[in-house]
């Protein structure tokens, strides 16, 4: 069995086992056609700037879209979505009702406490996780139904958290639940607050010090208490169950719960070892789609990705130090995992994996112009996004009408991701366009260094000048160029009076020989400092 075919063979969602999975807190129905049992393919995010592409069975976040009317029309527009998704209060009248009977599509409400984000990365991870069978099948044996059967055993709300407080799977009826459970499933993360909360009074240490699930009283007035367990293997902690309840557990139901951990690391570790073979795989894939050639083809093909007007980004964290090589590689691919989940809610047919240091997207973009325009604003929205967590920078690359170009936007995305690199810039999206020239200028500098070739002319004669008698003089030349000629200008610059300025200048022209009014000479001098450096 392929890749390809083990994704397609993967059993589908429906609609209504997601609304059940995520509660009536989070998301709920505010305009049926009664059957909500359709297949859901994907999460897309609306734009009403953009070409309208919903795949049959995604579901379209439709950002910004209020009224009643508008809602209307993107029923009409969108007949092969399976729901749209609007921020309560969802305005349905008449009309949207008979659109929805019409169409077929289900109109969500979204509670207003959820971001798009949020809610784009909860669906993901739903459709990902794979636990949306229909009631009665049996189950897939992942977290998520893990999850739901700790919630049964216990008879309470679960989530399983790795040692980050990140969560990887929930169980139903997390509505029971206190608001800091709502907004940690929401969020996918345990609030900072609550994790300083735990940490201060010892929870933590107790918890994973304790072989056996321990009871927390949280006294805040708001919450209600929890039971947790860890999660290990061996002496290893991989994570921690969390079920919220009001009292202990009685003793049947903590040794239910303690075999519940067992079984959570077992699939844990299935799934850390599953997930490395997929990410290589895909990377692999990924690869030779980036390098063009005979197999390209193929390997698009098996990736699922689009394969003509396709735009490369090439992104990379700037803020990791080598004090921690492994971790600094699950931040690497964390942030790599949240591109791939970016660029796959903006285009169903976009791909990303991490290649070495730099995690690559392959972005479809529909026509319209302005192509690498519109990729540098989705990199640069990404990084506003994950910003207070990952400083990086994005590097975009041309626009590529076919396989046979990826190459060559591979080649910009890294050329301006480079520059962004070398002005020590962090947070920042380019396109190659954009820096063309100071990318040239590198290039010319790859092939000096290579030659290993030295200044010429002029200026080294300047350089060996300054260096035999300790003066100033391609200090002087710089300023000068840089001022365009303003003797007032560039003594400023380098905070000396105007004659001494134009003393220096004076000897710097009978020293080196350079002719300051031919256009050539100042060209070549001004290329030679950028190239050689001062």
């Amino acid at each position: 069995m392929t890749y390809g075919e083990r994704v397609i063979d993967r059993p589908l969602a429906s609609l209504g086992r997601i609304l059940l999975d995520l509660g009536t807190t989070v998301m709920g129905v505010a305009a049926s056609p009664g059957d909500l049992g359709t297949e859901v393919t994907g999460v897309h995010i609306y734009d009403p700037l953009d070409e309208l592409l919903v795949p049959p069975g995604g579901i379209l976040l439709a950002v910004g879209v209020h009224t009643a009317g508008d809602i209307r029309d993107l029923l009409y527009r969108a007949r092969t979505a399976a729901a749209i998704v609007v921020k309560v209060p969802v305005e349905v009248d008449e009309q949207v009702r008979a659109a929805v009977l019409e169409t077929g599509i289900a109109v969500l409400g979204l509670t207003r406490a959820a971001s798009w984000s949020q809610v784009a990365a909860l669906l993901r991870s739903l459709l990902a996780e794979g636990d949306l069978d229909e009631p009665g099948e049996e189950p897939q044996g992942d977290l998520f139904a893990l999850a739901n059967a700790v919630c049964a055993l216990l008879d309470a709300p679960v989530t399983i958290e790795d040692r980050s407080s990140r969560v990887l799977a929930y169980s139903g009826r997390q509505d029971e639940a206190d608001p800091g459970r709502v907004e940690t499933v929401l969020g996918l993360q345990v609030p900072e607050r609550f994790q300083r909360m735990l940490d201060e009074r010892g929870f933590f240490k107790q918890l994973y010090q304790s072989r056996e699930p321990v009871y927390i009283e949280l006294h805040d007035g708001t919450s209600i208490n929890r039971t947790a367990v860890a999660v290990r293997s061996g002496d290893e902690i991989l994570g921690s169950i969390w079920a919220a309840v009001r009292e202990p557990l009685s003793e049947q139901r903590q040794r239910a719960f303690a075999d519940a951990a067992k079984i959570v690391a077992l699939q844990l570790l299935r799934e850390r070892a599953g997930a490395d073979t997929q990410r290589r795989l895909r990377a692999d894939l990924l690869s030779t789609v980036l390098a063009g050639g005979a197999d390209a083809a193929e390997a698009a093909g098996r990736l699922g990705v689009a394969t003509e007007r396709l735009c490369v980004l090439a992104a990379q964290l700037t803020d990791l130090t080598d004090a921690d090589p492994a971790r600094g590689e699950s931040d690497r691919q964390r942030f790599c995992d949240a591109f791939a989940l970016h660029v796959g809610a903006i285009h169903p047919r976009a791909a990303a994996a991490l290649v070495g240091s730099v995690a690559y997207a392959v972005l479809p973009l529909s026509t319209g112009g302005e192509e690498e325009e519109r990729a540098v604003r989705v990199a640069q929205s990404f990084l506003s996004r994950v910003g207070p967590r990952y400083e990086a920078n994005i590097g975009v690359g041309r626009l590529a009408a076919n396989l046979a170009q990826v190459a060559r936007s591979r080649a910009d995305a890294d050329r301006a991701l480079r520059v962004l690199r070398a002005r020590g810039t962090s947070g920042q999206a380019a396109g190659y366009t954009t820096v063309h020239f100071e990318s040239l200028l590198m290039q010319v500098a790859d092939v000096v260094t290579a030659e290993e070739q030295t200044p010429t002319g002029p200026y080294q004669r300047l350089l060996e000048h300054d260096a035999e008698h300790g003066s100033d003089l391609v200090a002087t030349l710089r300023a000068y160029l840089d001022a365009f000629g303003d003797v007032n200008l560039a003594c400023a610059q380098v905070h000396v009076h105007a004659n001494t300025f134009r003393y220096r200048l004076k000897r710097l022209v009978e020293i080196s020989g350079l002719d300051l009014a031919d256009p050539d000479a100042r060209l070549t001098v001004m290329l030679q400092m950028r190239i050689f450096g001062p």
